[in-house]
């Protein structure tokens, strides 16, 4: 999935002087507070880090409350969604209006009806489940619990909300679009192996006529007219 990036960052923790029985603790409590929350500094969202540090001892920061600097180097895992990048999200709602969802589990994205390509219709299943399906291919349904994959028009960074959208071709059901892409390749290699190879070496071709004359190929890839136009060639 875009969006997700790793990063490398050496940074200077600040240890209330209470919190230095246990400066390892206190150094990932202080960390985990920057978790699943944007940062400016690091141009993200921290999803994920590893410490290590690089000083045994801590220096003294001199103010009205002393605090203790700790420096050590952090590697993070880092998620910034950008407009037109391509995310992928699990629904828990659908309505005639928008398709929420939800991204890495924690931020919340919606697509609103102007956003979704007119190739989708919205239904409501016997059971008044609210599906959104392709006129073209009955089986691309969006229904709570798909797993979509969607482009991003916008980033609310107070509330880490994403506006979606699924307008490209390429955004959809990530099942149906999946299945879709291995099609594609099988047809693909299909058409590659038009021209095969017999066990005995020899290179057989799906059309062996050319004007009318016939011909086959020989072991050192050499042409060779057909006996019969030989034939006809000699009278």
């Amino acid at each position: 999935m875009e969006g997700i990036r790793t990063g490398e960052a050496e940074l200077v923790v600040h240890v209330h002087p209470s919190q230095t029985n246990n400066i390892n603790q206190a150094v990932l409590r202080q960390l985990s507070s920057m978790q699943f929350k944007l940062s400016e500094f690091f141009d993200g969202v921290v999803l994920a880090y590893e410490v290590k540090f690089q000083d045994k001892l801590a220096k003294i920061i001199s103010g009205v409350h002393p605090y203790c600097g700790v420096r050590l180097k952090a590697e993070l895992l880092l998620f910034s969604p950008k407009p037109d990048m391509l995310l992928e999200a699990k629904v828990v709602k659908v309505t005639p209006e928008f398709i929420n969802v939800i991204v890495l589990g924690f931020s919340s994205a919606v697509i609103t009806a102007e956003d979704i390509r007119d190739e989708f219709r919205y239904r409501i299943r016997k059971h008044g489940e609210g599906i959104y399906f392709s006129k073209y291919h009955k089986q691309h349904i969006i229904k709570v619990g798909t797993s979509i994959l969607f482009a991003v028009k916008s980033l609310d960074e107070d509330m880490l909300h994403i506006s979606g959208s699924l307008i490209a071709t390429d955004t959809g059901s990530r099942s149906w679009l999946d299945e879709q892409k291995r099609n594609a390749e099988m047809h693909s290699g299909n058409k590659k192996n038009k021209n095969r190879t017999q066990p005995n070496g020899i290179e057989v071709h799906e059309h062996e006529t050319a004007g009318g004359v016939a011909y086959s190929v020989d072991d050192n890839r050499a042409i060779k007219k057909s006996k019969k136009h030989r034939n006809a060639e000699d009278s």
